[in-house]
């Protein structure tokens, strides 16, 4: 190998403040966004909302489809990859990792499930338990036992293989060969490099490229920054009195962004790891309090049932189109979450490529795609299992609250009818939190990575897109939570250049495999 394993951590501070801002079209086109989004809803909250609703409702309709089936193919093709022999070959030119698997995995597991891993995984399940049987169940009676299977069945589509394998599976083989064996930097533009060739690295194509993906992140992490602040304010109001007010709210944002603008600037090996870390011990302990205390064989059941439901129904609910379910169930579930994937995927790529040097693609292909998504179907079970054996027994009554998508107040009843009731609630509250900041933090250093074209960013430039975030927030919130929900939607819309961007790995993610395979002697 060309290089071998060190502790890089204290390199990468060096090389990082010596980093500038980086390419002024990602700059301008990416900052212009946020500044003309947020001057367009002090200008006229409502011709906004009138426009990014038309947009995601014309996308989901007319290309919810395309989206479904990039997922679909990602998911299969890299299965396949990981069977061949290509899948031997170790990634980055190191002989060893350069973290342990736990710390690795954590990484992996925070970054991708993220806050809205927390925040629908009560609210998602029981809402199709109670409120709107899923599509592809529609025979069956809401509310009642046959209805768990497939209310849990369709989360797991939602969370499950296919959405892990678009944030990192093809298209960080196309970044870690590209960027490790050719010297191209890390950023968006280098998927399609293997066919524009050095037309896309320079210049604003290129610029226009990194920068329509991050736009894509910045709106679909903005959304979760925004919504825990709205989360934690109405949880400390319910438990501890304190006013819900938009002065919490802030509060709850300055918090929330010195956690991970902190962890952001001291890098990978440092704060995004122990944040990580800390994020995965903490889970572990409330599944660990809800499976021995909580309903444990009712969620065992559950879980065989409905992860057996989503296998044998996987390709009809994966397949399901407008033309066969409700329009707006289709626009406001599968193809909204799908096409969020699809908008975080390169820039997850991005990180996944970063973090798995010295891992085989057989390995990072397996934990992504395939273990990842298997440990979120039970994590979904837990919380979402557990709101579905309190609501289907009387001990909570989340109707209403779910057919008004007000999945803040599912989440905190389902905690607070957990054991331990209220300290369960706290802590599942400051969970999301560190979710979210997980989130925000590697993302801050994503971005920073397209910004700058450079693997180690500045410290200075992590801070400026973590700062910049957490004020969006604030100015969206101030306006009112509803233009939080506006810049959400609209990362459906910017899915579609971002799918065009990802499309070429389905067959450059394989080729880039063979490729390093080759180069590292394993093929012929």
């Amino acid at each position: 190998m060309a290089e071998r394993t060190a502790d890089r951590a204290p390199q990468e501070e060096r090389i990082g403040m010596n980093a500038g801002f980086g390419d002024p079209w990602v700059l301008g086109i990416s900052a212009g966004f946020v500044v003309a989004f947020v001057a367009m809803s002090i200008y006229d909250v409502d011709l906004l909302s009138m426009l990014v609703s038309a947009g995601f409702a014309w996308t989901a309709k007319y290309l919810g489809s395309f989206f479904q089936l990039i997922l679909l193919l990602t998911f299969f093709i890299a299965l396949g990859t990981a069977v061949t022999p290509a899948a031997s070959a170790k990634m980055g030119n190191l002989d060893q990792p350069e973290m342990s698997t736990f710390k690795w995995v954590s990484i992996i597991m925070c970054t991708l499930l993220a806050g809205g891993g927390v925040f629908f995984a009560a609210g998602e399940p029981v809402y199709h338990f109670v409120a709107q049987a899923p599509p592809a169940f529609s025979g069956v009676e809401t509310g009642t036992a046959e209805a768990v299977r497939g209310a849990l069945a369709q989360s797991f589509m939602h969370w499950g293989f296919l959405a892990w394998a678009v944030l990192g599976s093809l298209t960080s083989l196309v970044l870690v060969h590209a960027h490790y064996t050719h010297g191209k930097p890390l950023q968006p533009r280098t998927l399609l490099f293997p066919i524009f060739g050095e037309r896309v690295m320079r210049g604003a194509f290129g610029g226009l490229v990194d920068a329509v993906c991050v736009i894509a992140v910045v709106a679909g992490t903005v959304g979760p920054i925004g919504f825990l602040a709205t989360q934690v304010a109405y949880g400390m109001n319910v438990l501890f009195g304190i006013p819900d007010t938009y002065a919490t709210q802030l509060g709850v944002l300055v918090i929330l962004g010195a956690i991970y603008v902190t962890s952001a600037m001291t890098g990978i090996h440092r704060g995004i790891q122990f944040l990580s870390r800390m994020n995965v011990y903490l889970a572990l302990a409330i599944a660990a309090v809800i499976f021995l205390f909580g309903p444990t064989l009712f969620l065992m059941n559950s879980w065989m049932q409905g992860f057996g439901t989503y296998i044998s129904n996987f390709f009809e609910m994966a397949t399901m189109t407008a033309q066969t379910a409700p329009a707006w169930w289709m626009k406001w579930w599968t193809v909204f979450f799908f096409a969020w994937f699809l908008g975080y995927g390169p820039l997850m790529a991005l990180f996944v490529a970063r973090i798995s040097r010295g891992r085989t693609i057989r390995e990072m292909i397996v934990a992504v795609a395939i273990l990842a998504p298997v440990a979120s179907t039970i994590w979904f079970t837990l919380l979402g299992g557990s709101g579905i054996y309190y609501q289907l027994n009387g001990m909570i009554d989340l109707q209403q609250a779910l057919t008004n998508f007000q999945f803040d107040v599912a989440t905190l009843t389902v905690a607070q009818a957990l054991p331990l009731g209220t300290l369960m609630a706290v802590a599942i509250l400051v969970l999301t939190t560190i979710f979210v900041a997980t989130t925000g933090d590697s993302m801050s250093y994503t971005i920073s990575m397209v910004a700058t074209g450079h693997d180690q960013p500045s410290s200075l430039v992590r801070a400026f897109w973590g700062i910049m975030m957490a004020v969006m927030a604030a100015i969206l919130l101030f306006m009112g939570s509803g233009q939080v929900s506006a810049l959400q939607q609209f990362i459906v819309i910017t899915a579609i250049p971002v799918s065009l961007v990802i499309l070429p790995s389905l067959w450059l993610g394989p080729r880039a495999a063979y490729q390093m395979a080759q180069e590292q002697g394993l093929v012929r």
